[in-house]
């Protein structure tokens, strides 16, 4: 009897501390409502492409200039296989499971490579970090791990930015 109370008690508190983590994440969200606002829609004509598409992981957005400070507002914050794309007048980045992002070209503000992101550390530029702003004005830096690396200094390039890798 005595063993079964603490199994009881132990699956208590596992589902307390659950509840806990799902309660902050969603308080998370609430505080950062307002300064996300919503996405840019993706435009009907998305000009020529650009880079060839990317395959790889969407690794979370963050509030720029943290690399830890994850956006919990709509699905940002969770992680997606993806494809990255280049067109004249943005990145399409569509990930399975989740919706579409798109970034304009004109609120990039930076296409570069990262060691980490959004909680993840990787190898020496192993993550594409593009940093764009929304339209409430928050700047926000989206994480992208491509399947292939070696197409991260087409994308640096590509940036009509200040920061180039």
């Amino acid at each position: 009897m005595e063993r079964t109370l603490w199994v009881v008690g132990c699956l208590a508190l596992f589902a307390l501390g659950v509840w806990l983590m799902y309660r902050g994440w969603q308080n998370r969200a609430a505080r950062q409502q307002a300064r996300i606002g919503e996405l840019p829609p993706v435009p009907a004509e998305l000009g020529a492409q650009v880079l060839e598409p990317t395959t790889g992981m969407y690794l979370g957005s963050t509030i720029a200039p943290s690399w830890q400070d994850r956006i919990a507002v709509g699905d940002l914050g969770f992680r997606a296989t993806a494809e990255l794309t280049r067109f004249e007048r943005g990145i399409l980045l569509e990930r399975d499971g989740a919706t579409v992002i798109w970034i304009p070209e004109e609120s990039i503000t930076a296409v570069r490579t990262e060691r980490g992101h959004a909680g993840k550390v990787m190898t020496e530029d192993g993550v594409l970090v593009i940093r764009w702003k929304l339209p409430t004005g928050t700047e926000i830096d989206t994480g992208f791990r491509g399947d292939d690396k070696t197409v991260y200094p087409a994308w640096a390039r590509t940036t009509t930015g200040d920061e180039r890798t």
